[in-house]
């Protein structure tokens, strides 16, 4: 049973092949799936929409874009819980229930969902994803002493301490940004194991080289800036 006040935020660029099917699979019981349409050319805002979703529409390209988007029109609803969840279907997202229960149970301020300790479909990360997670984490808790083993899209935040984060970053640098503001602001956090499989369609970072550079580029600034700052 989902509790009351959970919205789930769903970035969306060019996946009229998935959507549905993770909309589908969402617990019952969440009040609102909010499907941020980033600029799609196929068919995913219908897709959505027919599938039950509110569908928002954020032209300007990048996943913080739309995760911006999705909080901007979650802050009108009074949310308790925000739970951020790909597109793609690479993640399974009756697994929703387990990743907000810490929140609800142990009085958690943020649940990393953790692709690391739970089952990976062989295939389902690239090389350059496992090790951009190994550093990325192990930078964290050089600089930081907090210790993360992922930085997974799938994730449940309180709407109070995720206002307390004033996110920025607009495109690659999302995901890590919140972790660096997270343990900054001595958030509460925990991870929970989730399954991984490979994904429906070409991931549009992890996919191409240029992606791959780009987003390994955001992540790598975040900690370096916020480790400089802290000084």
């Amino acid at each position: 049973m989902v509790p009351e006040g959970v919205f789930v935020i769903i970035p969306a660029f060019n996946e009229a092949l998935s959507i549905d099917k993770v909309i589908a699979e969402i617990p019952k019981g969440v009040q609102e799936i909010i499907v941020v349409n980033n600029n799609s050319r196929d068919e995913t805002s219908a897709v959505a929409k027919k599938a039950g979703a509110t569908v928002l529409d954020e032209p300007r390209k990048g996943y913080g874009y739309a995760c911006l988007k999705g909080m901007e029109y979650a802050a009108t609803k009074s949310p308790e819980t925000i739970v951020f969840l790909d597109a793609d279907y690479s993640d399974y997202p009756a697994e929703l229930s387990q990743v907000i229960a810490p929140i609800y149970k142990q009085n958690m301020d943020m649940v990393i969902g953790s692709r690391v300790l739970g089952q990976k479909e062989n295939g389902s990360m690239t090389p350059q994803q496992v090790f951009g997670n190994w550093l990325a984490t192990r930078l964290i808790k050089l600089f930081f002493g907090v210790h993360y083993t992922d930085l997974g899209p799938f994730r449940a935040i309180r709407w109070d301490a995720l206002q307390k984060l004033k996110m920025e970053d607009k495109t690659y640098g999302w995901t890590v940004e919140m972790q660096l503001k997270a343990a900054r602001h001595k958030l509460k956090i925990t991870e929970v194991p989730v399954n991984y499989k490979k994904r429906i369609g070409q991931s549009k970072v992890s996919g191409t080289v240029k992606g791959t550079v780009l987003a390994g580029y955001k992540i790598l600034l975040w900690i370096f800036k916020y480790a400089l700052s802290s000084k």
